[in-house]
């Protein structure tokens, strides 16, 4: 198993280029089941999420070939059935649902794993399916979905936190074979559902609406094969800029999208970074002293919840007193006790940290427990004095494309080793 070894105070500075979207490829490649003719999809990072994903697919019948970020997949004949041991490793599987339903008129697919950031309920996937018409059974740790026909109807998909980004995937992916309209109300508007629509529409459906909070799909008889770029991962593209403002001394990244991360280049400007934006250009600056900040997390377009461990480790040196409140998993902070292993002053008082800014945090050996809790480990790390040793990057692969690599490109000392 495989670990990133950090030697910190390196500071950064050069451009590196932002990789496709994982949120947003995901769903995408799910979605190339609806159609019997060939799609090709560009930009795809090279993650261990997005090959789970084309693993599911060539196990449901597709045929799947990728020569670097260019996927091209053909789903003349598909299987309806994903069990467990294919899609165990990724929760974002249940995203196949909708389209084979759409499609086969039933599904079966293994119920997946746990999550660490907490609990992440499919209700309302199931109860957007269930509007569609669809008989929902879960039996076995499998879930079963069935209808003789989908039906347009009107579906809320928001919950209890906020509005569920692979839920309003799902049931859009289901909807757009169905009869008639389906009005989708509570949508997530997060730029990977409006790139799913978009591809979507190059396939011959018909969706209006995407990233607002109604979506509205008049449902097609069959959709056909179309080509698609992947939109810049805005995820990627924070952790970067966060990276630039904790020991950088100006980073620019390349092949971006500013309107995706108004809310974290707000969050930078606010603590006293300077940023400027071009046509897809994002860089970050320091600009004096930086200050402490409040900020919670909220659905799109509000501060998102998978740069909230970022921030702490940016906070964790930020003179000051800052305040963090997670919205959406208020569960979700793992790496607080490993960014305390390196010296980090923070409490937690329910979903809520308070951060005192430390002088400088110390290198130490720490593990990583999610996806976005090991790139605050690692960006810690750029800032500690001495070698941090992040374990259990697994998690990073799942979600970052090659990150020890463009950070060493900006002049991190940082290396993959083997444990």
């Amino acid at each position: 198993m495989d670990k990133i070894r950090i030697h910190g105070g390196r500071p950064l500075s050069g451009s590196i280029k932002i990789s496709g979207s994982k949120n947003s490829a995901l769903p995408i490649l799910a979605a190339t089941l609806l159609t019997k003719e060939p799609c090709t999809i560009r930009r795809v990072p090279d993650l261990s999420d997005t090959n789970y994903m084309l693993q599911i697919l060539k196990h449901l019948g597709a045929e799947v070939e990728r020569a670097s970020g260019t996927v091209n997949i053909a789903s003349a004949r598909i299987e309806s059935i994903a069990p467990y041991d294919v899609v165990r490793k990724m929760r974002a599987s249940v995203c196949v649902i909708g389209p084979l339903l759409g499609r086969c008129k039933e599904a079966t697919v293994s119920m997946p794993g746990g999550c660490v950031i907490g609990d992440r309920p499919i209700d309302l996937h199931l109860r957007g399916f269930e509007a569609l018409g669809a008989a929902v059974r879960v039996e076995g740790g499998n879930i079963k979905v069935f209808a003789p026909k989908l039906t347009g109807a009107v579906v809320n998909l928001r919950g209890k936190f906020g509005p569920t980004v692979l839920g309003t995937d799902n049931v859009m992916m289901a909807a757009v074979l169905a009869d008639g309209t389906t009005v989708i109300e509570g949508a997530a508007q997060e730029p990977e559902v409006v790139d799913l629509a978009n591809f979507l529409n190059k396939m011959g459906a018909k969706v209006e609406g995407a990233g607002t909070r109604r979506i509205i799909v008049e449902g097609v008889k069959e959709l056909h094969g179309t080509e698609h770029d992947i939109i810049p991962d805005r995820i990627e593209t924070g952790t970067f800029l966060v990276a630039g403002a904790i020991c950088g001394k100006g980073i620019t990244v390349k092949r971006a999208d500013a309107a995706h991360v108004t809310a974290v280049t707000n969050a930078l400007l606010s603590c006293g970074y300077r940023v400027e934006t071009k046509a897809d250009t994002i860089s970050v600056f320091p600009n004096g002293t930086s200050k402490p900040l409040e900020i919670s997390t909220e659905p799109y377009p509000g501060f998102p919840t998978d740069m909230q461990a970022q921030m702490c480790a940016l906070l964790s040196t930020t003179k000051g007193i800052s305040v963090i409140t997670e919205n959406i998993f208020p569960q979700r902070y793992m790496h607080v006790a490993e960014l305390k292993r390196m010296g980090a002053q923070v409490d937690l008082e329910g979903s809520t940290a308070v951060i005192q800014g430390v002088d400088h945090l110390l290198g130490a050996p720490v593990m990583a427990s999610d996806l976005r809790a090991s790139a605050a480990l690692v960006l810690a790390g750029l800032k500690a004095e001495g070698v941090t040793e992040v374990s259990r990057v697994y998690h990073i692969d799942r979600g970052y494309e090659h990150l020890d690599e463009k950070l060493s490109e900006l002049g991190a000392e940082i290396e993959r080793v083997k444990a």
